[in-house]
Order: structure tokens, then C-alpha cells, then sequence
């Protein structure tokens, strides 16, 4: 009863499903999925000059504030290398101050530094007491500006000072260029502000990689007006850095890189909220010519997911239905009908069992995603035995409604945290979608329904409604936007390296 009363009136649509046999090319190409824009890290700089001083005793604190609306009503921060506004008074009124800031694209390497510098026999500025000196870093950037790169703490009453052992990233230090120009100047502290120079050198953080393995690298530090002045001046001190360590940050990339494979499962909601897929304005209906919601986000999201995917067979499964033959609800049912093999032969695969199958189901319900996220996550389980970073799983979630079984599906997201696994939840429709953001666990910490807190955040969600007129790139570009990060944070939690990638790995590193 239940077969024949969900195929009829399929036979106009199966005719038309002949025309949508190339769906995947249409929307792929027509969507512009392929003209996905390159994405890069900029650092932004900012500096002001000309702050009121609004301190009695001392020089004013700054601070800058950047804001910026994430839904593009306000204009970009930053469109141009170097951006200079003036401050604006009570009243919108320009003053005499004014902020630069200066974009400067990333190298992307994430790898960070420690360094330990000290002292000797440094200039005495002080007459009752000795001086109590601190060291600056100063990076020189391409436009002959310089820029802060870290401040030590002072050390009080000392010429012959030792300062604690601190970290930068190679990106703030030299923005990865090993012989990028720095300058290093020692001050003597006052406590209005005025701090006496004592001396500066310049270096590289090439000549800095000296200090490594325990030996030491030395410079004079010199005062140009004494050094000018003075016939015997040799220098105002000696400063000396003790150690330099680099740490590796191993990225997304690199994991790629090493043959760690991207495992992209899809599971579809087939719940009878979608709506009769024979209806025009059922979120199921195959149109033959314009992909559904459904279409368009598993094209958009899966063909970037398919690159990193060797073999490009993917498992696809659909929930909330009855299905044949005895038509029992299910919530973890392969979509080409094999449970023993549910994966698909790439996108267009899950495209075309995704068609097929349709016109086989009765929507049904409830909405329960539990089921297909410990499915998952059981076979995410055995890689964590390989002690390898070799497989990543990505669960993408299609769904236009909210879930039914948020306590189930709580505990399967803080076990699934637990393993190489991440999980995307698209809401297909206008559906109210409040409770997929506490999913999400951006404006909290994701807990069991027993008080267990995830281990990490591996669930992106993202309203489909939001993008429906914006291109698949962007779509996928806010889906996966969590993704690399959440594979990074994985693997560098267990202590698992990439695997040897020799040539890309020489590529990136700096070299001595």
C-alpha cells in the first residue's frame, strides 16, 4: 500500500530525471563551483600618532578597538596595503590624531620561536641607583616602517640583565623572510614614560637561528651619539641571546601533504516535512533543470571535499524515512539501497542514488541524526588505532528541520570529539534553526546531557537560506571554513605528526 501510494504521478518526473542525469555538471559549472576564490592571511598593523595625552603624570595608554559586521553592512577594514584615517572628537569633528593601518599578507607559516636574550656591562643611566633596562624588537617592514614585535619586561636596578625567555611567531618576527632586517633597542626604564636609550643593534632572524644547540650569538650595542662623540667608545653593553628553539606548528597542509585522506560521508533528511517530492514546492522536488537546496549544497561542499579524497567514493546515507521492502523507519539508510557498500562513485554518484532513490522512499520521521553520527563515528574509532594522521572523517549533515533526538545526538557529538571526526550540519528550508547553533558550540561549550564537555569543537552549522543567492563558493567557503583548523587541533592534541612529505616539507621550513 505504502509502495504504491509514494510512486504515483513519478512518471513526468522520471522523464524529466533523464534530463538531469548531468545535474552535478549543470550545477557545478553553472554554480561556479569551480571558480572557488584563493584564500591567504593578512596581519594587520596598527599605529597611531598624535593621541591626546590625557595622563597627568605619564604618557597615555592606548588602546585600539577594530570592529568589523560580519553581514557586509559595514565596508571592509581594510581594501589596501596601508589605510590612514583621521580620529574623529565627540562630534564627529577630525582632529589632529590619526590611525594607520597596514595589511600585510602572511606567509603562512605558522611555526613560533623562543627566545632568551641577556646582558652585560650595560650603560648605568641613573645616578642614585643602576639602570633598569628592557629590550625591544622591532621588525622592519617593507614600506622602511618598523613595527613592534615584543617588549620584555623590565628588570630592575641591573646592568648585566637576564630576561625571561618569551615566544613569537615567525609570522610577527619576519613574516617567514629569514633575512628580514630587525632592529633591537635596549631602554632604561623611567616610571614617566621618558625611558633613557641605551643602545641598538641590528639582526636577522637568520643570524638569531645562530643561538640554537646551545651556543650563543653576541652583538655590541651601540649609541650612535656616544659612538660619534667619543674616540674610545666602544660600545654601551654587550647583549647576548642565549637560545633560540623552533617549534614546529604543523598546518592543515601539511597533513594533506603527508597522505592523511579526507573520508566525506553525506546523510540527507528524507522526514515528511520536506514535503511531497512530486509537489513543486517540496524541498525534495527534482526539477529538470534547476537543482533543489539539496543538490545545490551537497555539490557545492562535497566538490571541494572530493579533491582530498583519493579514491572519490563516498558513503551515503538518508534519514527519517520508511523504506523497501517492509518500509520500517530508518535512520541510517544507505541511499543506493547496499548496506554492505552505501559509497558512491564521487558527487555525481551520491547525485544520481540520491535521484534514484526518491521515488523508492515514504517521507516519514522524526528527525534523529544520532543514529548516523555514531555510525560514523564508529568507523572514525578504528583509525584512532593506527596512531597515524592517515584518515579524517567529515560528516555532512542535510537536513530542513530541527532534531527531535537533541539529547542522543548531544552525547554521539562529545564522543564523536573525541576522534579524527568533524561534522557539518546545512538546514535546508525556513526552518527555525535556534537549536542547531547551541550544536554548533560558537557561543558555548557544547555539554552531554550527564555535564560532559566536548573535548573540542568539530560542528559547523550553517543556514542554507543564507546563501541562496550568493555563490556555491561562498557556501562552501563558510561550511568549511572550521574544518582545517579542527583537523590541525585533532592531531596536534594526540601528538601525531604528518606523516614525511621531504619535498613540500624542505619547501617550508626555513633553512639555515
Amino acid at each position: 500500500m505504502a509502495d504504491n501510494r509514494e510512486s504515483v504521478g513519478w512518471s513526468k518526473t522520471e522523464k524529466g530525471m533523464k534530463k538531469m542525469s548531468n545535474i552535478y555538471e549543470s550545477a557545478a559549472n553553472t554554480l561556479g563551483i569551480f571558480n572557488s576564490p584563493c584564500l591567504t592571511k593578512v596581519e594587520l598593523r596598527v599605529a597611531c600618532k598624535g593621541i591626546s595625552d590625557r595622563d597627568a603624570l605619564s604618557k597615555p595608554d592606548p588602546c585600539v578597538i577594530l570592529k568589523m559586521q560580519s553581514h557586509g553592512q559595514w565596508f571592509e577594514i581594510v581594501s589596501q596595503r596601508k589605510l590612514s584615517k583621521s580620529l574623529l572628537k565627540h562630534g564627529n569633528t577630525a582632529g589632529k590624531s590619526s590611525i594607520t593601518v597596514i595589511a600585510e599578507e602572511l606567509s603562512g607559516n605558522d611555526d613560533y620561536i623562543e627566545l632568551s636574550f641577556s646582558a652585560r656591562k650595560l650603560d648605568d643611566k641613573d645616578f642614585f641607583s643602576k639602570s633598569d633596562p628592557f629590550l625591544e624588537i622591532f621588525r622592519m617592514n617593507d614600506d622602511a616602517t618598523q613595527q613592534l614585535v615584543h617588549r620584555t619586561e623590565v628588570v630592575m636596578n641591573n646592568l648585566n640583565p637576564a630576561w625571561k625567555t618569551f615566544k613569537v611567531s615567525v609570522n610577527s618576527l619576519c613574516s617567514g623572510d629569514q633575512d628580514r632586517r630587525l632592529k633591537c633597542i635596549v631602554w632604561d626604564w623611567d616610571s614617566n614614560g621618558k625611558h633613557d636609550f641605551i643602545g641598538e643593534f641590528s639582526s636577522t632572524f637568520k643570524e638569531m637561528r645562530g643561538a640554537m644547540e646551545g651556543r650563543q650569538v653576541q652583538w655590541e650595542c651601540i649609541n650612535p651619539k656616544y659612538k660619534a662623540k667619543k674616540k674610545n667608545y666602544k660600545n654601551s653593553g654587550i647583549v647576548i641571546l642565549n637560545q633560540c628553539k623552533i617549534h614546529k606548528m604543523h598546518s592543515f597542509l601539511d597533513y594533506i601533504m603527508g597522505g592523511c585522506q579526507i573520508q566525506f560521508t553525506v546523510a540527507i533528511d528524507f522526514t515528511a516535512s520536506n514535503g511531497d517530492p512530486r509537489n513543486s514546492c517540496s524541498l525534495h522536488y527534482i526539477h529538470p533543470y534547476q537543482p533543489n537546496e539539496y543538490l545545490k549544497a551537497l555539490v557545492a561542499v562535497g566538490e571541494i571535499c572530493q579533491d582530498y579524497d583519493s579514491d572519490k567514493m563516498f558513503p551515503a546515507f538518508g534519514f527519517g524515512a520508511r523504506i523497501p521492502p517492509e518500509y520500517k523507519v530508518s535512520h541510517d539508510f544507505a541511499i543506493n539501497f547496499n548496506e554492505d557498500n552505501p559509497e558512491c562513485a564521487g558527487i555525481q554518484g551520491v547525485v544520481e542514488a540520491y535521484q534514484s532513490c526518491l521515488p523508492k522512499l515514504q517521507l516519514y520521521g522524526p528527525t534523529n541524526i544520532a543514529p548516523i553520527i555514531q555510525k560514523v563515528a564508529k568507523s572514525a574509532s578504528e583509525e584512532t588505532n593506527t596512531k597515524e594522521a592517515s584518515q579524517y572523517f567529515i560528516l555532512l549533515i542535510l537536513t530542513d528541520g530541527v532534531i527531535t533526538d537533541m539529547a542522543d545526538t548531544r552525547e554521539a557529538i562529545v564522543h564523536a570529539s573525541h576522534l579524527p571526526m568533524s561534522v557539518i550540519i546545512v538546514g535546508v528550508g525556513n526552518a527555525d534553526f535556534s537549536d542547531m547553533q547551541m550544536l554548533d558550540g560558537d557561543d558555548g561549550i557544547l555539554r552531554s546531557p550527564k555535564g560532559e564537555p566536548v573535548l573540542r569543537d568539530i560542528v559547523q552549522f550553517v543556514p542554507f537560506r543564507n546563501f541562496k543567492h550568493a555563490s556555491p563558493a561562498a557556501l562552501a567557503k563558510s561550511v568549511l571554513a572550521e574544518v582545517p583548523n579542527q583537523v590541525v587541533d585533532y592531531y596536534n592534541g594526540k601528538g601525531i605528526k604528518p606523516k614525511c612529505t621531504s619535498e613540500y616539507e624542505s619547501s617550508r621550513t626555513l633553512a639555515p
